[in-house]
């Protein structure tokens, strides 16, 4: 399996790259942002280990360009250990976080365990249905009900909701959103994002104002809600 390790430390990154070629592993290093994103879109990584002080791109903007791309395993290192790093960073799309220092052998199964899920995840078949509240997504049929009655969605509304109910847990950008529902580069124009996610609650919601399906995750993005 190919590791993506990102970090500006030659000392740290060639031991790291030492000790997991010795598991086996194949590892592409990167000691820069910019250098983090043109390594990942020349190659397919089963997982990124990503430090977030590193140079010339920031960790957490290549992990945003990263997980707008690919959704791939990111597991953060960091000296920084306050939980305002850590949320914001879990909520940009990391899978996992470590604080520095930490042992090379619980890095180890970290990586281990984020790539079986992976694959878990992968190999699962898709549900046709998904559920919150008392909203229903028809994947087969391409169809919304919310309490039995059908709701009519345009096709980025629906994929849309679809995205955000399918990772109930993750907090997406609005550039992520746009790069995965549009098919195309984010060029920082946030209208088209927030027109849709305003249509949106507009259909599904019983006080659009006060939304209980698509909440809004501040200084972030948006992320699903249980509806209640």
């Amino acid at each position: 399996m190919k590791l993506l390790l990102v970090e500006d430390d030659t000392e740290i990154s060639q031991m790291l790259k030492d000790y997991l070629e010795t598991e086996g592993y194949s590892v592409t290093c990167a000691a820069d942002g910019l250098a983090a994103c043109q390594r990942f879109q020349e190659d397919a990584y089963s997982l990124v280990l990503l430090d977030l002080m590193i140079p010339k791109l920031s960790g957490m903007e290549a992990l945003r360009q990263i997980r707008a791309a690919s959704a791939v395993p990111i597991i953060i290192l960091s000296a920084k250990d306050t939980d305002s790093d850590k949320t914001l960073g879990l909520g940009l799309g990391a899978d996992d976080y470590i604080t520095k220092p930490f042992s090379v052998t619980e890095m180890l199964a970290r990586i281990k365990a984020n790539i079986r899920r992976s694959v878990q995840y992968a190999a699962a078949p898709s549900p046709k249905l998904l559920r919150t509240g008392d909203l229903v997504l028809d994947l087969e049929r391409y169809a919304v009900e919310k309490g039995g009655s059908a709701i009519h969605l345009t096709s980025k509304e629906f994929e849309i909701l679809k995205l955000l109910l399918q990772n109930p847990q993750k907090v997406y950008t609005k550039q992520q959103i746009y790069s995965l529902i549009w098919n195309d580069a984010y060029i920082g124009d946030e209208n088209a994002v927030n027109v849709h996610i305003s249509r949106l609650r507009n259909k599904i919601e019983d006080n659009p104002k006060s939304p209980k399906y698509i909440l809004t995750v501040w200084g972030i993005g948006y992320k699903s809600g249980d509806g209640r």
